[in-house]
């Protein structure tokens, strides 16, 4: 069978990365837009991998009691499977019913890649820390899971249009609305035109206006090293031999300068502490996310024994100090924590967010080189502070693989809390620090990112031997 051509398929699972799962004459087919128990028409998308085939829903036979019309209108099964926006692959399903697919696929992850053989776990909306509610005063999540979004990436095409990416695409699409957004960014993203091929970001911090930031695309010189690997014979004979032709380096190309507005100053607030980060900087996407992840962490750090202030602390992977300030309020104004990010602005930024702590300090590394550094420097007495000590970390969503998994392990601290925005990379990571003698004391997961596949989990770990 061939891309374009349907199938009716009955659909029995979720699976990680927004898609569900059916099968035909056997094999494996990932159906984005279905919902587990429905009997759907689906179109083919991608038939090239002998092991799974792709498809969208174009008709649903048989739905599901958990199926309504998409939140985004653009995004509907009415609409032609290319014609939709990507970003809210789990909008026809209701919010409960979400949660209960989101735990599956990370409970599943949990038991295939960490070997936990009966996970237990929880999830929740923004806005509460595993289960107390009490993440921040700001507010709870909307009942309908609509406008959460305060920071949004538009992209520009070569013929002017400005919208999100399709599913699995580099293809614009234009539409009226951003229902995920917050109110104020999707007014702002109606207004914008004009723009250069590229890329739009949205920002709506916590004090202050939308911040309109432009990235160009950035240019590729004719016959660079990527085009010419583009035109070059592939296959076995392809090698080059003696006498080949040299590879010619690259041309230089300026690049296109930086929007200045993406190095302003903005602030985020959490409770009554204020954070200050760049415009174009990391922060959490979810309006509530930043005080909900903060009150799931000091419940984690509540669950291991709480906070030392006489050891040694890390965040790794720190941003802008939001974590290293929950452990450093924990345990007080003495508590040592070292903040670790490889993004120097961030980085600076985390040392003015962490000055009331005489112990805080903020490092720019990156997390593996600073973990190789440290296990080979550190003396006696700092390791037995390190021994005391909480790690936490805040991978990307690759996750922190096995390097630094090792060494963090081999500095010994009394707990480790990660914060996962990945289930199947927590689950992988998981499992090598089980490896290592640490197990779970509780995985609490939160739906941060509603009407996408999209969940974060802390988990917090104690050594067992």
């Amino acid at each position: 069978m061939q891309p374009g051509d349907l199938l009716d398929l009955d659909v029995t699972d979720v699976a990680h990365g927004g898609v569900f799962v059916a099968r035909h004459e056997g094999r494996v087919v990932f159906v984005e837009g279905a919902i587990p128990g429905e009997r759907v028409r689906a179109e083919l998308t991608d038939t090239a991998k002998a092991a799974f085939w792709r498809a969208d829903v174009v008709d649903v036979l048989d739905a599901s009691a958990h199926r309504h019309p998409h939140v985004w209108a653009a995004a509907d099964v009415s609409v032609p499977p290319a014609e939709r926006p990507g970003g809210a692959d789990f909008g026809h399903i209701d919010l409960d019913e979400q949660r209960v697919l989101k735990k599956r696929v990370l409970d599943d992850a949990l038991t295939r890649f960490g070997g936990v053989s009966e996970p237990e776990t929880t999830i929740s909306p923004a806005g509460d820390a595993g289960g107390r509610g009490d993440a921040d005063s700001s507010g709870a999540e909307a009942s309908d899971g609509l406008r959460w979004r305060t920071r949004v990436s538009l992209h520009v095409d070569e013929e002017g249009r400005i919208g999100p990416f399709a599913a699995r695409s580099h293809r614009v699409i234009e539409t009226p609305d951003l229902p995920l957004a917050t109110a104020e960014i999707e007014e702002v993203a109606r207004s914008l035109e004009g723009f250069a091929p590229g890329r739009v970001d949205l920002v709506q911090p916590d004090e202050g206006g939308v911040r309109v930031i432009v990235r160009p695309e950035q240019p590729r010189p004719e016959g660079s090293e990527r085009a010419e690997r583009a035109d070059a014979p592939r296959g076995r004979g392809a090698r080059a031999g003696r006498g080949a032709r040299s590879r010619r380096p690259a041309p230089r190309v300026p690049r296109a300068p930086e929007d200045p507005t993406a190095r302003e100053t903005v602030i985020e607030r959490v409770g009554d502490r204020r954070f200050l980060v760049d415009a174009g900087g990391f922060w959490q996407v979810h309006r509530l996310a930043a005080a909900t992840l903060t009150g799931a962490v000091r419940r984690a750090l509540e669950t291991a024994g709480g906070v030392d202030p006489a050891a040694q602390h890390l965040d790794l992977y720190g941003g802008v100090g939001l974590f290293a300030a929950a452990i450093a309020e924990a345990g007080g104004v003495g508590t040592r924590v070292t903040s670790v990010e490889s993004d120097a602005r961030a980085t600076e930024h985390a040392g003015e967010n962490l000055a009331e702590w005489v112990g805080a300090r903020a490092e720019t590394a990156r997390a593996d080189r600073y973990l190789a550094s440290l296990s080979a420097q550190a003396g006696a007495a700092e390791r037995a502070r390190l021994a005391r000590g909480v790690v936490l970390l805040d991978p990307p969503r690759a996750g922190a693989g096995r390097e630094v998994v090792d060494r963090i392990a081999g500095l010994a601290p009394a707990s480790i809390v990660y914060v996962a925005c990945d289930p199947v990379a927590l689950a992988r990571d998981l499992g090598t620090f089980r490896g290592h003698g640490y197990e779970p004391l509780r995985i609490d997961a939160f739906d941060l990112f509603p009407h996408s596949h999209h969940v974060e989990a802390v988990a917090v770990l104690a050594p067992t031997r």
